[in-house]
């Protein structure tokens, strides 16, 4: 049977081993600081003596191939066939002799050469951020001229160690202070730098062009939210915190006739309102929609932002129940909710409401990969089978797609028990 050159290092498979050195930063690290790795030798793959006397045309296309490819790189020879069909000269190793070669190589020269002079620049603010170009060589490329600005920023924030303002009151010439809002992560890295502080940079790992989580930590102290952490760590100061949330009992008079009302979060707190259930709904239209219902209090969510919830103890002795999106994100916001109020029950997050409305089903483009232990047993099950794609690739069910007869039938007014989901009790069990 003819031998498949597919088992021999093509042309192409050379190629992708060095885009994945670009990829992880390699490429450019090397090109700022070599590290002794170039010449950089690379092992082919190629034809045995047999597999070149069963399949010579293959193996001769093979070479061919890779000999005609040279220029960014070289290659090391070695005879084989010689006892059978004749000494053949093949490609043993390709050797690039410098990280500029093998960035030739797959097209990247104009990028390696952005990225040494957007390093030189930003060496030019201060020679200390050139730890940090090596540690985020691609996260550099990216932003570009901003890597410059955020430069500034952080000499900045160095000399002025507690503003006492807001951050849309800092005057850096040059900077709009939504850039300092944009680019958070990036500015405290190189704050870091400066301060000879690589901890956060230890393992060298690329980022996105600071995709700064909005994910709030339900067990923080005061800083939240990235936000807020930025000033706290910083020395700005911070909107506070807010609570939306709607009394649904008409005969609460307590303000008035305000039902819909937004507090800051440390007076959320000290609300000592004569209610026994309360429904936190992260969808605007459904927390406005929510009927009358006594003794019962709406919260308007905010996704991963229930931080905000995590001090108000009076919640312990309310039910309180958590509607959210059938979906990865919703369950992980539901454990997260629970780190705080173990006693949380959910709604409508079960599998025969995801079942029921089929035609309503989305994508969800980034699942959650997480490992949750604050699921009952029904929804880490529902939890897992949107995880495996057992329901379909990507299965979610927003909140708002819900039919609203659905959720009336489910959520009666007159039950504190609607369809729910009991959960987890400290001990562990369900």
């Amino acid at each position: 049977m003819p031998v498949k050159a597919g088992r021999w290092t093509s042309l192409g498979e050379l190629r992708a081993l060095s885009a994945t050195a670009w990829d992880r930063g390699q490429i450019l690290r090397e090109a700022l600081e070599p590290s002794g790795l170039y010449p950089r030798r690379r092992t082919l793959k190629r034809p045995s003596a047999t597999e070149l006397r069963d399949d010579y045309a293959a193996a001769r296309d093979w070479a061919a191939e890779l000999f005609a490819a040279i220029g960014p790189f070289s290659l090391e020879t070695v005879d084989v066939g010689r006892n059978t069909i004749g000494s053949n000269r093949l490609p043993a190793v390709a050797v690039f002799a410098s990280a500029a070669d093998e960035a030739a190589f797959i097209g990247k020269s104009r990028e390696l050469s952005r990225f040494l002079s957007l390093t030189a620049g930003l060496e030019a603010v201060n020679p200390l951020f050139r730890t940090w170009s090596l540690k985020r060589p691609k996260q550099l490329l990216v932003l570009g001229d901003a890597a410059l600005m955020a430069g500034r920023v952080a000499l900045w924030l160095r000399a002025h160690p507690s503003p006492g303002v807001y951050v849309r009151q800092l005057s850096v010439a040059g900077v709009h202070t939504k850039f300092i809002e944009a680019h958070r992560r990036t500015i405290d890295e190189l704050v870091e730098a400066l301060a000879g502080d690589p901890q956060s940079l230890a393992d060298g790992s690329e980022l996105s062009a600071d995709a700064d989580s909005d994910e709030a930590i339900l067990g923080a102290s005061a800083g939240r939210t990235p936000a807020a952490r930025f000033a706290e760590r910083h020395g700005f100061l911070h909107p506070p915190e807010q609570v939306r949330f709607r009394l649904l009992d008409p005969t609460m008079t307590l303000l008035g006739d305000a039902r819909d009302i937004t507090v800051t979060a440390t007076a959320f707190q000290t609300l000592r309102l004569p209610v026994a259930r309360v429904i936190i709904t992260e969808n605007l239209v459904n927390f406005l929609a929510l009927p009358e219902q006594p003794g019962t209090l709406a919260i308007f969510g905010k996704g991963y932002g229930f931080s905000s919830l995590r001090d108000a103890s009076w919640l312990q002795s309310c039910e309180v129940f958590y509607w959210g999106d059938v979906d990865t994100h919703g369950f992980r916001i539901l454990d997260q909710l629970r780190a705080v109020h173990p006693h949380v029950v959910s709604v409508l997050m079960d599998e025969e409401t995801l079942l029921a409305h089929r035609d309503a089903w989305s994508l969800e483009t980034a699942p959650s990969h997480a490992e949750l232990g604050r699921l009952t047993h029904d929804e880490a099950r529902v939890y897992e089978g949107l995880q495996s794609g057992s329901y379909g690739d990507g299965v979610r069910l927003e909140q708002e797609l819900i039919g609203w007869r659905w959720v009336e039938d489910r959520m009666n007014t007159d039950s504190a028990t609607p369809t729910v989901q009991r959960p987890y009790n400290e001990g562990g069990s369900f």
